[in-house]
């Protein structure tokens, strides 16, 4: 059965301060704006790439932007993988963690492939 996946890059909406700090507000707009553009999407399974983030989130950051995804939620019906570096797989996978508490189907992974694999896979 075929899959539609969009692809989303952390840097189509992660912004910063001037000074280098996360504009958890900005970038929670900017969030918004692109789910409200792919409200269209809602047969699409999300890829969310955020390897070449240059900005790191703080734990509180990353459980308020999984709460606003959450708000989200007839967008992100379908399953969302976050595709990040091995470095800050641990921080993925508390996002990823924070999702699934408040009802969405999200998994981390470092790999492209396995990422996709999951994507395409029947069932969770």
């Amino acid at each position: 059965m075929p899959t539609n996946i969009k692809i989303i890059h952390a840097q189509d909406f992660i912004r910063a301060t001037l000074e280098g700090q996360l504009d958890f507000e900005k970038s929670k707009r900017l969030l918004m704006e692109l789910a409200s553009t792919s409200a269209q999407l809602v047969d699409y399974e999300i890829l969310i790439d955020t390897r070449k983030a240059q900005l790191e989130m703080s734990v509180t950051n990353l459980w308020y932007m999984a709460v606003e995804l959450s708000n989200l939620h007839k967008i992100f019906a379908r399953k969302t993988a976050v595709l990040c570096p091995l470095e800050r797989f641990d921080h993925a996978e508390f996002f990823a963690l924070c999702a699934k508490n408040r009802g969405l189907r999200v998994s981390a992974f470092t790999s492209f492939e396995d990422a996709i694999e999951w994507l395409i896979a029947d069932g969770t």
